[in-house]
This record gives structure tokens, C-alpha cells and sequence, in this order.
């Protein structure tokens, strides 16, 4: 199986603003990669680094004013190694975070998981939020949390992988979330899904059910969607004005198991 991906945003920017991006596919290899930034019709420098949790971090600085173009593609995308869990994922990934608040969510959490463990609890809390919750574009806004997506039972797939993730790690199960390029997703755009915990193994949640989970490939990881956005403005400010984002999957989509047990790759 190989994938291609393209990435391709506009924005406009005041000058000296600062950006980090998450939009470079993370540990899969990639026979052809490019990222190219436009600022007033030019070509602007990029570095790339990593941040704590170990994802492509690319960081565009001191901008002109005006409007710039980033454009990611990727081609001939094969499968990453398997993700390897550390000895400090379970208890870094049971905690509360900015978007997910676990605490709050013990009760609802053992009304949903009761006695079950490991992949039953996963199967369990994936289905009652698939059941749940319906998908609605435009329903959220970036401040929304796991709190209020339960409340107002609408969201994208942000809103479901924050409620997910929160739901499992309130039910003993250490969760996470990825962002991803995903084949078949409709609509097209950057995709947020969960990775939990299941005998030492890190196991893909998506809640949504919309898009195959096998042909996904992984951009960034950590505790929520604060940690994986595409875009961070660091200093100035920017006004996104367009976005475009497509994966596809050589040599055909994968069918979709719900049931399956499969892996970030």
C-alpha cells in the first residue's frame, strides 16, 4: 500500500508573525517530499525540528505582511515501524489535559465501561460515542472540549476524539491523539483520531467511522488537539483564507472493520 498526500493552506499575516506547523507525515517513508512557503510572491526560509512529543515541527518566522501560501505534498507514503509504547505512556496518557477533562468524567465513565478492560472498554466507548454524537460541520468552535461536546452531543472529529480519549483514560484506559492524513475521508480535510493503550500496543479509535483506518498516515501525537493542531500562530496574527487538503491510496481504499484491531502506520 502506498499513499499520497497534499496539504495546501493560505493565509493572511501581519508582519513579523511566527507560525509552527504539523503537516508533515511523521514516521512512515516517503519516497518524494516537499514543503514550499510563499510570502509576497517568494520563497521563505522553513526550519524543521521536533517537539516533546517527538512530531515534524516546522517553523516559518519573521513573515512579511501579507499573503502567504504553504503547500506539503508527499507521494509514495509506505507503512511507519510500529509505534512503540514507553514505560511512561500509561500513566502520561491516563491525565487531564487542556481539551480533555478526565476528571470530570469518572462516573459517566464507569456507566459506559462498567467492569471491562482493554479492548472491551475501547470497543465500549468508541461505540457510545459513535452512537452518541452526531457529525456536524460548522456545530464547534477551536475552545470546545470533551465537556461541551458531551453537553451539546455534536462536533467533528476533533470533538469525537476528545471525548473518546477522555472517556477512556477516565475508564483506565491510556489514551492519546493523533492527527492524520486519511484516505476516503469525506469531508477532506486533516483528520484527529485516538490511539489507546491495549497490551502494551497502540491501537487506532475512531469514533467517526469515517474513513478506513488502515490506510491512515500519522502526522502528530500528543494529549489533544492543542498539541496537534496543523497551524500555531506563535507572534502576529493570521487570518486562515483557505485550505485544501487530499490523500489518496494506491492501489485501492481499504473496507473498514470496526472490529478490527489496527495500528497508526
Amino acid at each position: 500500500m502506498e499513499r499520497h498526500v497534499r496539504a495546501w493552506m493560505t493565509a493572511e499575516v501581519a508582519e513579523g508573525t511566527d507560525i509552527a506547523l504539523l503537516v508533515a507525515v511523521s514516521e512512515a517513508p516517503v519516497a518524494q517530499e516537499s514543503l514550499t512557503v510563499l510570502a509576497g510572491g517568494r520563497e521563505h526560509p522553513v526550519s524543521e525540528t521536533r517537539d516533546r512529543f517527538g512530531n515534524r515541527m516546522h517553523l516559518i518566522t519573521s513573515l512579511p505582511a501579507g499573503q502567504v501560501e504553504i503547500v506539503y505534498a508527499g507521494r509514495g507514503i509506505t507503512r511507519a515501524p510500529l509505534p512503540v509504547a514507553s514505560e511512561a505512556d500509561a500513566a502520561e496518557h491516563l491525565r487531564p489535559s487542556r481539551y480533555c477533562e478526565v476528571d470530570e468524567f469518572t462516573k459517566i465513565a464507569e456507566e459506559i465501561v462498567g467492569s471491562l478492560t482493554g479492548a472491551a472498554a475501547v470497543e465500549a466507548v468508541a461505540r457510545w460515542v459513535h452512537e452518541h454524537l452526531d457529525y456536524v460541520p460548522g456545530a464547534s468552535t477551536i475552545t470546545d472540549s470533551a465537556r461541551s461536546t458531551y453537553v451539546s452531543r455534536q462536533g467533528v472529529c476533533r470533538d469525537y476524539a476528545h471525548l473518546t480519549a477522555t472517556l477512556l483514560r477516565a475508564g483506565g484506559v491510556p489514551a492519546r491523539c493523533s492527527s492524520a492524513f486519511a484516505p476516503g475521508l469525506t469531508p477532506m480535510d486533516f483528520h484527529l483520531v485516538v490511539e489507546a493503550l491495549v497490551e502494551e500496543s497502540w491501537v487506532v479509535v475512531d469514533s467517526t467511522h469515517l474513513a478506513p483506518r488502515a490506510s491512515m498516515v500519522r502526522i502528530a501525537t500528543g494529549q489533544d488537539a492543542a498539541d496537534t493542531a496543523f497551524m500555531t500562530t506563535l507572534a502576529g496574527n493570521v487570518l486562515l483564507t483557505g485550505i485544501q487538503v487530499t490523500a489518496i491510496v494506491d492501489p485501492e481504499l481499504p473496507e473498514e472493520d470496526p472490529t478490527a484491531r489496527v495500528v497508526l502506520r
